[in-house]
């Protein structure tokens, strides 16, 4: 179809035109990379990071911001200030906020904006990756040196493919169910290096979670074999045994989930220690990191100020105060909790005691730059000791379970205070899911949790969300006029995002996913 015709002509463009020069005396043809090291440059060139430090690997942008916003982590500034300050941007998100039938909705309903740049975004370096494993076929492999270099990109651009089909699945296409997974539709397949002219068909869950696997443990046989990577933004075999054992999670293979959560923490088992002190918790030098690609642009959407978001109160009042995280995870200025796991840039001579402090050292100042962490490609060993807890839970190992959750939690907690789960049953499975939303919150995780637990085959659990989206007087008022109240539904159908309208445009024979027109209340 037109649309991939699209992104394979986009994807020859990078070839060769990215970062590295290693294409510039050749004729402007893929087939012209001479060696391993030129896919290499491919796979870490084209760097994009503004401002802060620039990610070694070209991986992926920040199209999918607007995952925070469709759960239950986020609400609209309760408490503002005097008006003086404003965020002008509320409206990009709510069709996402809201759950709209088409997310690009206007808040207005009067037109649309632009719909989510994600599936553009990802099928393009999904065609990077299957450009490069093409390649790999027709580059020297004469001395040991070519041969293992080849190995590692191999492994490595399997690993994105994997990675990559693994988030579209789980935007476009139903949480996976063993009993359906055949039957439900997912996204298409295309893993072939051609400009292919044809009309593509939505592959079905299981046909995409059958890829990510099969390349997930080809990546596993290439990496087991280069070692270690110096960067954490280079994928190694850790990394690839951490996706595989969220994959599993995800597919409800609660021994192959919690088998590779355990390969993970034998080799990374660090944690930190937290201070009380807020912010610079996803540093780049932390202990706790395995791979992050991308940054993070949260801060931006997040202040003390009319048409602005924060940190839900739900949320915020699920830490004990003996919880650290309570105050590293959170900046807290009377009604306000501000998001704060990354540092601020600076306070402008504001103390924290001031009400614009929030605004001047992280909405305002984060706005030109994006973190060198990523705010939701992140893997680190925390999630590992959350895998490894809720998989063995699952399958009746309730001693390693809370072996490996209290692990974590001891690191969370003020010493001395009494950290220790000792639940069974349903009740270690919802202390597990609670720990998960304190410990990965907004690093996005949530959404993709609360679609996975809604078809769970043990102790499932869908339960309704409200959010509430006020209207001003005018643009630049912080006057309030009247508030929409939304509500998402149990087992609601908007779990499953829709095609873009782009994409069905150009392809009309595809199917789109069945979201409900969205209701609201009105309180003046």
């Amino acid at each position: 179809m037109k649309f991939l015709k699209y992104i394979s002509l986009i994807t020859i463009v990078i070839l060769l035109y990215g970062c590295s020069d290693f294409l510039k005396e050749y004729s402007q043809d893929t087939d012209y990379a001479r060696s391993w090291e030129d896919l290499n440059e491919t796979l870490i060139g084209n760097c994009y990071q503004p401002v802060v430090a620039c990610n070694e690997i070209a991986y992926s942008g920040d199209n999918d911001f607007f995952i925070h916003f469709m759960g239950d982590e986020v609400q609209e500034t309760t408490e503002s200030d005097d008006g003086s300050l404003y965020f002008d941007g509320k409206e990009r998100v709510f069709g996402y906020f809201t759950w709209q039938q088409r997310v690009g909705q206007n808040d207005t309903n009067t037109g649309y904006n632009s719909e989510n740049g994600s599936w553009t975004e990802k099928y393009k370096l999904i065609n990077v990756a299957n450009n490069i494993i093409y390649a790999l076929k027709n580059v020297p492999q004469n001395t040991d040196a070519e041969k293992l270099g080849v190995i590692k990109v191999d492994g490595e651009a399997r690993f994105l493919r994997a990675y990559y089909y693994f988030w579209l699945v789980n935007l476009y296409g139903k949480p996976y169910l063993a009993s359906t997974a055949s039957s439900d539709l997912g996204v298409p397949i295309k893993i072939s290096e051609k400009v292919e002219d044809k009309l593509f068909q939505r592959n079905t869950v299981q046909a995409v979670y059958d890829l990510i696997l099969s390349d997930l443990l080809q990546a596993e046989t290439d990496l087991a074999q280069t070692g270690a990577q110096t960067s954490i933004y280079r994928a190694d075999v850790t990394a690839v045994r951490f996706l595989l054992s969220r994959v599993y999670l995800y597919m409800q293979n609660w021994e192959k989930a919690s088998e590779y959560a355990q390969k993970v923490i034998d080799v990374h088992p660090d944690l930190v220690t937290l201070s009380s002190t807020f912010g610079n918790f996803l540093s780049k030098s932390s202990v706790e990191n395995i791979f992050s690609m991308g940054g993070s642009s949260l801060p931006s959407f997040f202040s003390d100020s009319f048409k602005a978001f924060q940190t839900s109160d739900e949320l915020y009042n699920s830490y004990a105060n003996n919880d650290l995280r309570k105050n590293a995870f959170w900046y807290k200025y009377n009604k306000f909790v501000g998001y704060a796991k990354v540092a601020p840039v600076t306070s402008d001579g504001k103390d924290v005691t001031d009400p614009q402090y929030y605004y001047y050292s992280y909405f305002y100042r984060w706005q030109n730059s994006l973190s060198p962490i990523s705010d939701k490609f992140l893997f680190r060993s925390a999630e590992a000791y959350l895998l490894k807890a809720e998989a063995d839970a699952y399958r009746g190992e309730e001693d390693d379970s809370r072996t490996a959750l209290n692990t974590l939690r001891r690191a969370r907690f003020v010493s001395g205070s009494n950290y220790e789960v000792k639940a069974t049953g349903k009740d270690l499975v919802d202390s597990i899911r609670l720990e998960r939303r304190r410990e990965l919150a907004l690093e996005g995780q949530r959404w993709f949790d609360l679609r996975r637990y809604s078809v769970c085959e043990k102790y499932p659990e869908s339960n309704a969300i409200v959010h509430k989206y006020w209207y001003y007087k005018e643009r630049n008022s912080s006057k309030k006029t009247e508030c929409h109240v939304f509500t998402f539904e149990p087992n609601d159908k908007a779990y499953v995002l829709n095609i873009p309208q782009s994409v069905l445009d150009y392809n009309s024979e595809m199917q789109n996913n069945e979201r409900p027109v969205r209701i609201y209340t009105v309180t003046k």
